[in-house]
């Protein structure tokens, strides 16, 4: 599998960044390619070998440059560590997502204490970066099923729908049809495309049939609904009211008559 490429920024590159790319490396340098880099660049602080070997963590091929060096190389995450270099290396770095981490200067005290605060407070963050990027990557084997779900969304009427059921939990035909204000078999139509990429499942209460997200669905693809529902409430809250005022929702059989 092709490694991933990692960036991290901070002003000096002489404390913050070195140690988040040493402690990454050894984390995961398996699956990632790590640099680092500042926007104005000053030797490493002494301070940092020796946190790093007191943890044996190998620093080796660490040394400070400056962010201009590495400006025609695109990465996949760019990580600043403090918030001047967010603010000066936004349009300067290349990179697929720009992730913002901000983390105080271990250089403003005496000793080698705020060095090793700071290298614990990179690992922790290091590992929930590291369990969200592999929960919700998609694998070469699910590249079909990816492409058939970000095609699903494409559609006003099916992403509404998977919004819709994903708020209500489960829904019927009758009721999408109310909230979505379409006719029957154009529901119809698309809810059998949504189950055929196994997008939904539907379960029978006697003469009703009903659909949910599939249970097997990808993490990744809950999240992409997860993040699409929480940043765009407003898509779907017309419908919404509509199918409230469809009556005593509790008696969902009975309204779907």
């Amino acid at each position: 599998m092709q490694k991933k490429s990692l960036l991290f920024i901070c002003t000096g590159n002489s404390a913050r960044s070195q140690l988040a790319e040493a402690l990454f490396r050894q984390m995961a340098g398996a699956e990632f390619e790590v640099y680092s880099a500042g926007t104005a660049p000053e030797p490493i602080d002494p301070r940092v070998f020796a946190v790093l070997n007191a943890r044996h963590i190998s620093a080796e091929n660490l040394h400070s440059k400056d962010l201009s060096s590495l400006n025609q190389r695109h990465f996949d995450y760019a990580i600043t560590l403090c918030d001047k270099a967010h603010q000066s290396c936004v349009t300067q770095v290349k990179a697929a997502q720009i992730l913002a981490w901000d983390f105080a200067d271990p250089k403003a005290k005496a000793g080698t204490k705020a060095f090793d605060v700071v290298l614990n407070e990179l690992s922790e963050r290091i590992k929930y970066f590291l369990l969200f990027s592999q929960k919700y990557r998609v694998k070469p084997e699910q590249l079909s099923d990816a492409l058939s779900f970000y095609k699903a969304l494409a559609d006003d009427t099916r992403l509404k729908t998977l919004l819709l059921i994903q708020q209500q939990q489960e829904l019927c035909v009758c009721e999408l049809t109310a909230a979505l204000d379409e006719t029957q078999p154009k529901i119809s139509r698309h809810l059998a495309q949504l189950r055929n990429a196994a997008i939904l499942q539907d379960r029978r209460h006697g003469q009703w049939v009903f659909y949910r997200l599939a249970d097997n669905l990808p993490g990744w693809a809950l999240e992409v609904l997860r993040l699409t529902a929480s940043n765009n409430s407003a898509l779907i809250a017309a419908n919404l009211n509509k199918l409230n005022e469809m009556g005593d929702r509790p008696q969902r059989a009975a309204l779907c008559n």
